[in-house]
């Protein structure tokens, strides 16, 4: 049984009991196991009256002949196997293997393919009569090993303490729902077969270590980690000399029997990588560095050094003095004094303490006489054990170091600075060092200056035997920065500290030192000089600027660091910063921002930006910014300027006392490197005509950063020279901006997309026609946003190709295929035709849409006429210069009036066949074809009178215009004829009117009669 796992599993039949009616129940199918691997079947009886133990018989059928029954094996007759069965049964590959009298598991060691069927448990009645049931069935599929494990041999060397990383590359194709464990081991050398396990990530997604990794698992030092979808990683931390060996991984494929335990049906090892542990030189030495002379009163300290070992050991630490143990601190850092010393130490007179993983300090501050004699430290190196305590690996002793007291009533006076240099820096402090040697008693010290070129000394400070300081009249004024501080650093030593020192403090520094004994009636005194030179600040300061990043990728950040230098480490007078931009296209210098002396803060005007997105930090002598977000407004050249000032003539106009400029630096933004990788692998989709689809858009890998992308979708329809048309865009703002092909509203309730996830895109296509067949792709675009409101295009990637197609119907187009050649004359009518061959069914409708492509530009669709009989342009501007109908049913026509020389090149047309689908009002494209091209090529006119005439221009116009100018001659003529015949028409009334007026005058007689009548006599 313990070559077939989960086996157990089947007792949970034995619990079922029937009382007085037999029943035989089988392991419950399906069951799903792999090729090349062991299976077990349980089967049991239980409700029989006859023996306690039951015979079994296996038979199985087929799925090549379910109605065949082909024995296996019989638990009381050997020759019960047929001959398919006979050789396996014999070579114990199949067998039978008895739990108890009832019942039995059926194994088989070694699937194969052909053992796929129906498995039936029977048992022989032995009974006196029949009653119940006697036989049992359950399914088994043999289904294809496709577990795959690999991980390539190597052998690795490591020292101890070093990190270990391996992968295991682990896959499988089942068609079922499995699931995978996987186990790292160790098999040491030495120990034969038998491994280790590190760690494993069961079926269950939980991590369990090996017992032999518990502690380090939960240190973190071993862990497992999934990285993708196929490579499982384990980490070793802190190697030690126990993980020497050979190292493998170890997947299991499970899967869940109806009964919902989990069988393991594979199960594979990689090959295994050698690992040698080199371990650690542990090997030390232990020293002890102290003076071997004190002076009684000083402090002493003693050393014990720790020289070689590993590295970060685990170090402790005892202390002896003259052979008698003294203190102790372990390797946590706990202490342990003993009483006398523990006394000492709680009064502040010794310290005991660990100064790095490799030295530790033994501390007296008063030595005195019983403190005389011979010291020793003992180090020992441990390691954590498995309940938490200290195990000792080594231990080392120092050599004595005796430690003697010195008393001597010398009376030397040494004073000397404390950098043993006599030449200082203006604005440095100056400390100066008066130490009297072999002093008993109380002292009392004065510190003198006598200025360079003078005589006269100066008091500086001074210190009484009590303590008490006192300072001279120009060093201990508040106001004054250059004061004075006096100190006692120990017994005998004084310490003069004079801060920000001037030019005027150049000169002789004089120490007397004072002593006052019982024996004596007065003070005995000791006098010491030092000459001090102070130098010019000016003839030191540099200024230097740099950046670690000078190409600064965009909306990174970038950093400048402004480095003052002076001839000294201790600049403590006041100073100003001032930063200095240069834009790109830009040739002078504009004011950045200046950091004032007092700590004031100016920005200059040059980019607002820059004050919300700078951070500054200053210190004496570093000024840095780091500006974020960087954008092609920040590039240029900067540059910065220091200023430093006299702290005692700040108040004046002119308080600079050096200045220095620091070379230009250029910094140059550019966009980041994309790493956008789209799935670039080609498929065919094969649909149903009428149903819907998905195009997938897969994101392999995206650039880090506030990146937006564009997806744009494009389209290639089976045709002659097709190129791709764009269906839509979504843009960086997530607006569909549809191609110009796809403006109409069936194009866009056909096609729309969607974002899935932040790594996948889809294009729904709804009701898939013929003319829906081709090639798809989208193209992906990586945009960067930078804080100045402007996208920056990183990238693109283009996917593979997706090819949609229709599954054949019983539609089948087919268009004439004649290539010809049709010429027409230039301003005249042409007409081009394409024909249908075949048997047309009265069923169906057609479409048409023609296609023209010119020498100087791509092809180009001028018409469409739908199965409706609705007219779509390609371009409005054509609608009056093209036709398009159908004569008759087989025949499509494109009438082309008042034909252009531009309309000469290649015609062609696509037929589509419409036909109801489904829903009576669905009108679906079944099938297209392509016509050959028809060459149309446009001639010149012949040349004729008229067209003689009308070629020349001035004749044209002459022709055109006399008319005009003769007609508008004769108009002028006859208006002015008109004018002339109405004046005279009025002339001649007048003259009537006055006759007239003449005869009424005459008739009434009178004086007008006479004068009349004379008249007329005269007249006569």
């Amino acid at each position: 049984m313990a070559r077939f796992p989960h086996v157990a599993s089947f007792f949970l039949f034995l619990t079922k009991l029937s009382i007085g009616q037999r029943e035989v129940t089988v392991q419950k199918g399906p069951l799903f196991r792999a090729e090349g691997y062991p299976i077990s079947i349980g089967c049991n009886v239980t409700g029989h009256q006859g023996p306690s133990e039951q015979n079994f018989q296996w038979s199985v059928y087929l799925p090549t002949a379910p109605t065949q029954e082909i024995q296996i094996i019989s638990t009381m007759d050997d020759t019960f196997s047929y001959v398919v069965y006979a050789k396996r049964v014999k070579s114990r590959e199949i067998y039978v293997e008895r739990v108890q009298g009832n019942s039995v598991f059926l194994h088989i060691s070694k699937l194969q393919m052909k053992d796929t069927g129906e498995y039936e448990c029977f048992t022989p009645n032995t009974d006196e009569k029949y009653y119940g049931t006697y036989s049992a069935k359950t399914t088994v599929t043999v289904i294809p090993d496709t577990l795959s494990v690999a991980m390539a041999p190597q052998t690795l060397n490591k020292d101890e303490g070093e990190r270990l990383e391996l992968t295991c590359e682990v896959s499988k194709a089942t068609a079922q729902h499995t699931h995978l464990s996987i186990t790292w081991y160790l098999m040491k050398d030495g120990e034969g077969s038998q491994a280790s396990k590190i760690i494993s990530l069961s079926k269950d997604f939980t991590l369990l270590p090996g017992p032999l990794f518990t502690e380090r698992f939960a240190a973190g030092d071993v862990r497992l980690d999934k990285l993708g979808v196929t490579t499982f990683r384990l980490s070793m931390g802190r190697l030690q000399p126990s993980d020497q060996g050979q190292l493998f991984c170890e997947a299991t494929e499970w899967i869940q029997d109806p009964d919902e335990t989990w069988t393991s049906i594979t199960k594979k090892q990689t090959d295994q990588t050698t690992l040698r542990v080199q371990p650690a030189v542990r090997d030390f030495q232990v020293n002890i560095r102290a003076e071997s002379t004190v002076r009684e009163g000083k402090s002493l300290e003693l050393v014990c050094l720790v020289v070689g070992g590993g590295q970060d050991p685990h170090l402790q630490a005892t202390w002896f003095f003259n052979d008698v143990e003294t203190a102790h601190i372990d390797a946590g850092g706990v202490l342990d004094l003993k009483k006398d010393y523990q006394e000492r130490a709680s009064q502040g007179q010794l310290q005991v303490s660990k100064l790095s993983p490799k030295s530790f300090s033994l501390k007296i501050f008063s030595v005195g006489p019983e403190d005389e004699g011979a010291y020793r430290c003992a180090v020992a190196e441990v390691a954590r054990a498995q309940m938490g305590s200290w195990r000792v690996l080594q231990n080392k002793q120092s050599p004595d170091s005796f430690v003697h007291l010195w008393k001597q009533a010398a009376r030397n006076v040494v004073v000397s600075t404390k950098n043993r240099q006599q030449a200082v820096w203006e604005g440095e402090v100056l400390t100066l060092l008066c130490k009297a040697d072999g002093a008993e008693n109380l002292l009392t010290v004065a510190w003198w200056h006598v200025p360079q070129n003078q005589t006269q000394p100066v008091f500086v400070a001074g210190m009484e035997q009590d303590g008490t300081v006192k300072l001279g009249a120009s060093y201990g004024e508040l106001d004054n920065l250059r004061n004075a501080r006096l100190e006692k650093t120990d017994w005998a030593t004084f310490q003069l500290e004079i801060t920000s020192i001037t030019i005027t403090d150049s000169g002789m520094y004089e120490c007397r030192v004072s002593e006052r004994t019982r024996s004596q009636a007065r003070d005995q005194s000791w006098t010491q000089m030092v000459s001090i030179t102070v130098k010019p600040l000016k003839s030191s300061l540099q200024v230097s600027l740099m950046s670690r990043l000078p190409q600064v990728k965009l909306t990174n950040t970038f950093d400048l660091s402004c480095i003052v230098r002076v001839g000294y480490s201790d600049l403590r007078v006041p100073l100003t910063v001032t930063w200095l931009f240069q834009p790109a296209r830009s040739r002078a210098f504009d004011l950045f921002l200046q950091i004032t002396h007092n700590g004031t803060i100016e920005w200059g005007s040059c980019l607002p930006q820059f004050q919300r997105k700078t951070k500054i930090s200053q210190s004496p002598f570093h000024s840095r910014l780091l500006i974020h977000d960087a954008t092609e407004e920040e590039a240029g050249v900067y540059q910065c300027k220091v200023e430093v000032y006299d702290r005692n003539s700040l108040h004046t106009r002119s308080p600079v006392k050096a200045s220095a400029t620091s070379h230009p630096l250029r910094i140059i933004v550019t966009l980041p490197e994309s790493k956008l990788k789209v799935n670039s692998s080609s498929q065919v989709q094969e649909i149903a005509i009428n149903s819907n689809t998905d195009v997938e858009c897969s994101i392999l890998s995206q650039s880090p950063g506030n990146l937006q992308l564009v997806v744009t979708w494009y389209f290639s329809p089976i045709s002659t020279d097709a190129p791709w048309l764009r269906i839509l865009e979504v843009d960086q703002n997530h607006i569909v901006k549809y191609g110009d092909e796809f403006q109409t509203t069936q194009r866009k309730q056909k096609f729309h997309a969607e974002k899935v996830s932040q790594d996948l895109f889809q294009l729904h296509i709804l009701n898939v026609e013929d003319s829906d067949q081709g090639k798809y792709r989208c193209a992906v675009e990586e945009w960067l946003w930078s804080t100045n409101g402007t996208w920056h295009k990183l990238g693109e990637q283009t996917s593979g190709l997706t090819e949609l197609k229709l599954r054949p119907t019983e539609s089948k187009v087919r268009v004439s295929k004649v290539s010809r050649t049709e010429n027409a004359s230039e301003h005249s009518e042409a007409t081009i035709c394409c024909s249908l061959e075949g048997a047309i069914s009265p069923a169906s409708l057609f479409s048409v849409m023609w296609y023209r492509q010119r020498e100087d530009s791509g092809s180009r669709m001028l018409v469409h006429l739908q199965h409706d009989g609705l007219l779509e342009y390609g371009e409005e501007g054509l609608r009056w210069r093209l036709h398009s109908y159908r004569s008759s049913a087989a025949d499509f026509v494109l009438a082309l009036q008042r034909v252009e020389m531009k309309d000469a090149g290649k015609y062609w047309c696509k037929v589509a066949e419409w036909r109801l689908h489904s829903n009576p009002s669905k009108w679906v494209s079944q099938a297209s074809d392509e016509s050959q091209p028809v060459v149309l090529r446009v001639l010149r006119p012949e040349s004729t009178f008229p067209s003689r005439i009308c070629s020349s221009a001035p004749l044209v116009y002459f022709l055109f215009i006399c008319p005009f100018v003769i007609l508008l001659f004769l108009l002028i003529s006859l208006l002015c004829l008109y004018w002339k015949a109405k004046k005279l028409s009025a002339l001649s009334l007048s003259v009537q009117k006055e006759q007239s007026l003449w005869v009424n005058l005459k008739g009434a007689g009178g004086w007008t009669t006479n004068r009349m009548g004379d008249n007329d006599d005269e007249d006569s």
